[in-house]
């Protein structure tokens, strides 16, 4: 299977590290000039420097108005959104507060809406192009450490089919990526957080997957790469007639035939 991004431009969302940069890095490989966007300048020159291809910066807060329209001038239109950029964190669901709501919904759903209105029009006029949302198998469940976050994926799954409907007939492709639990520094974090600092990382990994998610097939934490594989690939013209869809690469997490 040959995919050729060559003379399409892409931009992915909270890329200086984890899954965006390797959907990044993937896009690159396959030909298409990127754009790594996140809040640290130092941290985009250095996920910039590990990319072959060509790679550019913008630096800012997408989830305020003055980061995106830095973004936005600094990139006026392109071919591939990739809207990865978001927060997780665990917090007994009582004690999540007005303000953390709304927080993880303006980062993890808002700042996706506000791309695609500026960019799905841009494509629509062109008569191609790609956008998507990663979303997580907490979209459907729910996590009982974090239901804030599995609300912002749920509602990106929403978000990305009521996209596609407005861009039906055009050329133009939108879905969502669901992706399982992934092998990031963050997560890591996150896994430590619930299982301890005293397990070696293997043991560690094992014993958050049987403890917090018992139910993934693949029974062990899936790599960045893995997730990107399905990105560049929708991405691709050989995904033409995919759109409007929820598309697992989630280890099997999801107990369900369709998400």
């Amino acid at each position: 299977m040959q995919i050729d991004l060559s003379g399409r431009r892409a931009v992915v969302t909270g890329s200086s590290q984890g899954i965006g940069l390797a959907i990044a890095t993937g896009l690159a490989r396959a030909g298409a000039a990127v754009v790594l966007t996140g809040r640290d300048a130092a941290a985009l020159d250095a996920a910039a420097g590990g990319v072959d291809g060509d790679v550019t910066t913008v630096a800012g807060d997408l989830a305020t108005d003055e980061g995106t329209a830095a973004l936005l001038d600094a990139v006026p239109q392109v071919d591939v959104l990739v809207n990865n950029l978001g927060i997780f964190g665990a917090r007994p669901a009582l004690e999540i507060s007005d303000d953390e709501w709304r927080r993880y919904f303006e980062v993890n759903v808002l700042t996706a809406v506000r791309l695609t209105r500026s960019y799905l029009p841009g494509m629509r006029e062109r008569g191609w192009g790609r956008v998507q949302y990663l979303a997580s198998d907490s979209a459907v469940a729910i996590p009982a450490e974090m239901i804030h976050y599995g609300m912002t994926k749920t509602a990106l799954l929403a978000v990305s089919r009521g996209f596609a409907k407005e861009a039906a007939g055009s050329g133009v492709t939108v879905n969502s990526v669901i992706a399982g639990p992934t092998h990031t520094g963050g997560v890591e974090e996150f896994v430590r957080s619930l299982v301890g600092d005293d397990l070696p990382w293997d043991d560690a990994q094992r014993e958050f997957m049987r403890r917090h998610r018992p139910q993934s097939l693949l029974q062990r934490l899936i790599e960045p790469e893995e997730i990107a594989h399905l990105c560049v690939y929708l991405a691709s013209p050989l995904a033409s007639a995919t759109t409007g869809g929820a598309l697992r690469v989630d280890g099997g997490y999801v107990d369900a035939i369709l998400p």
